[in-house]
């Protein structure tokens, strides 16, 4: 019995599902029970192939997450599980879960029709707010935002923590009517700091990062943390805007 527990219903059989597909057995737990906190009466199905994908048959698939760590965006074996995926559930949605950030991997897989790509190097609550975004309808691409485009080859050069803070304040402030402080714990919220965190780092009390975080919400029409960044991926993208499902 790989699959966990022959892939389980975890809720009824008509209820929103989610499948995973991911060799290592500790990362796909992992995402599952992230998931399955995250997304309430849906039903998460896991699988450490996509030859196991015939279990999934006759479920209402609105998500299909499959693992990409250790495989190049064009290797065959890729290909070969994304016509499986294809012959299966053609209107459900792909994401892919990568080992790094790569804007070259990127910018092949939106050609591809790709959907979203998770790096394990996001924070949960970016990692959630994309999940949630790709669900609406939307794409999750953080890869791409603010990406030099000016070279061949997609690569940039490796920045230290200020200077990709002051890329996203940068960035923060080109999408939004932001005032720079805003922009300035827009940057840190992006890494997944707490308001603790961001009051230390620039020198603010918790009170003081707590209003500016109010004030961040009500531009963005965002209930919480998570729905910031969602509205945020929206904008920067230039799509319409998405709402939690």
């Amino acid at each position: 019995m790989s699959d966990s527990a022959k892939t389980k219903r975890r809720t009824g059989r008509n209820a929103p599902t989610v499948i995973i597909i991911e060799h290592s057995t500790l990362a796909r737990t992992t995402v599952v029970k992230l998931l399955e906190r995250e997304l309430a009466g849906w039903n998460v199905i896991d699988l450490i192939s996509t030859e196991s994908l015939d279990r999934a048959l006759g479920a209402e698939v609105r998500l299909i997450v499959l693992d990409l760590v250790g495989r190049g965006i064009e290797s065959i074996s890729l290909r070969d599980d994304l016509a499986a995926i294809a012959a299966r559930f053609p209107e459900a949605p792909i994401t892919l879960l990568s080992g790094a950030d790569d804007v070259v991997v990127a910018r092949q897989a939106l050609k591809m029709g790709i959907r979203g790509l998770f790096s394990t190097s996001l924070a949960v609550d970016i990692a959630l707010a994309g999940l949630r975004l790709v669900l609406a309808g939307g794409t999750f691409f953080p890869q791409l935002l603010g990406a030099d485009t000016s070279g061949s080859n997609g690569h940039r050069p490796a920045r230290n923590e200020a200077e990709k803070r002051l890329d996203d304040r940068t960035q923060y402030l080109a999408i939004a009517d932001f005032t720079p402080r805003e922009a300035d714990i827009l940057a840190e919220l992006q890494s997944g700091c707490s308001n603790k965190v961001i009051a230390g780092k620039l020198n603010l009390s918790g009170h003081t990062v707590k209003m500016h975080l109010q004030h961040i919400m009500r531009k963005l029409q965002a209930q919480n943390r998570t729905e910031v960044v969602a509205r945020l991926i929206q904008r920067a993208a230039g799509g319409q805007d998405v709402s939690p499902g």
